[in-house]
């Protein structure tokens, strides 16, 4: 998956089909990227081009509503200021957007205390009561960020490491936790290190809303673990202001799933696999040791 890699040619061509006062800035190529390729475009811009599946339709989510939800944002994010259409020359949309300055926290963690702040603050600007046509949450149906399932089948990544226990009971302890009550909110919904910025060790922009949509914020809340300095959550959790006991232990649940998702990833790509991201396999295991820590 996400493989081949489409050229800066194809980009200059499009821009002069569809945006030709945009066509004579510079392209320069960003590493990274899954579902979507991305480019440099000038100093202030970049280009997004989906690669497959899920992610045209994923592209469209952002193209509606991350202009929306931006409004009332306290980070930068890579709001969309044109739309690429789907033409002979390429058949999916695809997007020029603002350019987030920084660098991905899988490159370059999140040192800086104050961090807590900024995505407590970015997290309350965003949890509000999603409206009626709101795409759901894509990978979770019901009330809760936690469900009895395949936790077991990740754990099974870590099998023998002396936290594997532990892991299993907090996500035991979250699956039991009272389900989210309220309307859904407005979730990012993949909040893990290759999807925030940095700089100066400190959060600096949130990017890739392809998984946006509603549902329980517990999902979003375990980026307390997933993204800050160990020590920093119960700072974020007065910040943020609106998380409950059964959330949080939602949360840190989502959080320890999440750690095992990226040891996964992080070891395929540390062994060569397709798919893999060899950066994520060292973020995986800090997010484990700061959720279990606080246990």
């Amino acid at each position: 998956m996400g493989d081949f890699v489409y050229e800066q040619s194809l980009v200059q061509a499009l821009l002069r089909e569809q945006h030709p006062d945009l066509a004579d800035l510079e392209i320069r190529d960003v590493a990274g990227g899954w579902g979507n390729q991305q480019f440099r475009l000038g100093d202030e811009l970049a280009v997004r081009l989906p690669r497959y599946g899920e992610a045209p339709f994923q592209l469209r989510q952002e193209q509606k509503w991350l202009p929306v939800l931006a409004e009332r944002l306290s980070l930068p994010v890579p709001v969309p200021v044109r739309i690429g259409e789907p033409c002979e020359l390429f058949e999916h949309p695809w997007t020029v957007m603002r350019w987030v300055e920084g660098e991905p926290a899988d490159q370059t963690p999140i040192t800086r205390a104050e961090s807590a702040e900024s995505l407590g603050a970015f997290l309350s600007a965003l949890h509000h009561d999603a409206p009626a046509d709101a795409p759901a949450y894509p990978r979770h149906a019901g009330p809760s960020a936690v469900q009895p399932g395949d936790f077991e089948r990740w754990l099974d990544k870590i099998e023998g490491h002396p936290s594997a226990d532990d892991a299993l009971k907090v996500w035991q302890k979250a699956v039991a936790a009272p389900v989210w009550q309220g309307v859904p909110q407005f979730l990012h919904g993949d909040l893990h290190p290759a999807n925030v910025i940095v700089q100066d060790g400190a959060l600096a922009g949130v990017v890739d809303f392809g998984d946006m949509g509603a549902g329980d914020p517990a999902i979003d809340l375990s980026a307390a673990w997933i993204l800050l300095p160990a020590g920093s959550a119960n700072r974020f959790f007065e910040v943020y202001g609106r998380a409950d006991e059964a959330g949080i232990a939602r949360a840190r649940g989502w959080a320890v799933l999440r750690a095992l998702n990226l040891i996964a990833i992080g070891r395929a790509g540390r062994l060569g696999k397709p798919g893999g991201k060899p950066t994520w396999e060292p973020a995986g295991y800090a997010t484990l040791e700061r959720a279990l820590a606080e246990v």
